[in-house]
């Protein structure tokens, strides 16, 4: 227990060199790591297309169909005079983005290079050194002489392209009191935010047909004004939803989201498209508008997705052709929003870590749209929240030198091992 106890760096770089050799071999790390911890481990494998989904869908071509294992290790929690405290699950996601451009990179993406101040390595934000910590989390507390009287669970669980690992292990009944989800802040605030909120989110795909002119002519440009040109009735649709999302703006309101931003809720349009960027004289078969909508937890997935078809449904009755070729709503992925409060036990709790560690109270912040936190809030009624220290230059962003800041790392190990004693007591 002693090597990896005693260093916290060196335990994040043994992931980051594991990373070159695939997830497996991440996982591997972990199992070993906590077996010298005295946690009974089990690997448990699944397939994310057979977990079911609640408050939330996505469709096949967006799931990871192949078979994933999570690592999850229980140390049991120690009796007392008085009963055991309170159980406790540490996760976190050991899959990165998928290995590729490292010549775009400065240093070596495998090594775990340590300089000015920061830890480099594919995946040590996006989540190596939140799997780092819920090991060293644990670790610290036994290193100084203390156990935790209750159960500490630690999941290292795929994530990634709706991996859904979490998701699976809590419907193979993984249970307890609370859940922390360890991931680097991606808002540049480190450990001076706690990840207690989380919008929901819908992305829908909107197809819209057209009809070419009656010619057998290669360019259909002198017969446009015969023709049912898609992106005009597509703009019809564009518009509707425009109006939509100020509506929603003005109905739907959430404290935490208004006072951060000023507002609780957006719709946003992020791609539109109809025929061939080379073909210039051709009426298209199609137009098709994509996009996603954030929406606060006191919303369904069921109301937000009937206020986007009715809207839908509006546009369409404006219009001769859309009304006999109604818009084709497809919806790609949805998840639910969740929330805990700040008198919630389990945020006192860790509030009170990352002060007694940093010296610094912490706020919320309500802008971590679809954070993994919502998994075991929704599905299982476990309160969650999230923290990580600072990170930055996310491969998944198109970056590269992914990096965490190494002393807010060291502070996140404190913090965790914190939470147990706090949560979970010790003796």
């Amino acid at each position: 227990m002693s090597a990896v106890a005693n260093d916290p760096v060196g335990f994040l770089q043994a992931l980051i060199r594991a990373q070159r050799d695939g997830e497996s071999a991440v996982q591997q790390v972990v199992a070993d790591a906590a077996r010298g911890l005295g946690c009974a481990v089990e690997t448990v494998r699944y397939r994310p297309g057979d977990v079911p989904m609640v408050a939330e869908f996505a469709s096949t071509h967006a799931i990871d169909l192949g078979e994933r294992a999570s690592v999850v290790a229980t140390f049991k929690g120690k009796s007392t005079g008085e009963g055991k405290g309170r159980s406790l699950i540490f996760f976190a996601h050991p899959d990165g983005e998928p290995v590729a451009n490292t010549e775009t990179w400065q240093r070596d993406p495998f090594a775990g290079i340590v300089e000015n101040g920061r830890i480099y390595g594919w995946g040590v934000a996006d989540d190596l050194s939140g799997v780092a910590i819920l090991i060293q989390g644990l670790a610290a507390v036994l290193a100084s002489g203390q156990a935790p009287a209750g159960d500490v669970i630690l999941a290292s669980t795929p994530s990634k392209r709706h991996a859904r690992g979490v998701s699976a292990l809590l419907h193979g009944g993984l249970r307890a009191d609370a859940a922390v989800y360890l991931h680097p802040a991606e808002s540049g605030v480190g450990m001076r935010e706690i990840k207690a909120f989380a919008s929901g989110l819908l992305e829908f795909r909107i197809t819209v047909e057209g009809r070419a002119p009656d010619t057998n002519e290669i360019s259909h440009t002198a017969f446009a004004h015969r023709a049912v040109n898609p992106i005009d009735k597509l703009w019809l649709v564009f518009r509707a939803l425009q109006a939509l999302d100020a509506r929603r703006a003005a109905a739907v309101h959430h404290p935490a989201l208004e006072q951060a931003i000023g507002r609780s809720t957006n719709l946003l349009v992020s791609h539109m498209g109809a025929g061939r960027e080379d073909v210039f004289a051709r009426i298209a078969p199609e137009a098709i508008l994509a996009g996603s909508l954030s929406f606060p937890p006191n919303e369904t997935l069921a109301d937000v997705q009937a206020a986007v078809e009715q809207a839908v449904r509006e546009a369409a009755g404006t219009d001769d052709w859309l009304r006999d070729h109604p818009p084709r709503v497809a919806w790609l992925s949805g998840v639910t929003g969740a929330e805990v409060p700040v008198d919630d036990p389990l945020y006192r709790v860790v509030a009170g870590a990352i002060v007694a560690v940093t010296g610094q109270p912490p706020h919320v912040n309500p802008l971590h749209t679809s954070s993994d936190i919502r998994n075991p809030i929704v599905q299982a009624g476990i309160p969650t929240v999230g923290l990580g220290p600072l990170g930055g230059d996310l491969t998944q962003n198109g970056l590269h030198d992914e990096w965490v800041d190494a002393e807010d790392y060291r502070r996140a190990v404190k913090v965790a091992a914190a939470i147990i004693a706090g949560w979970c007591g010790t003796v």
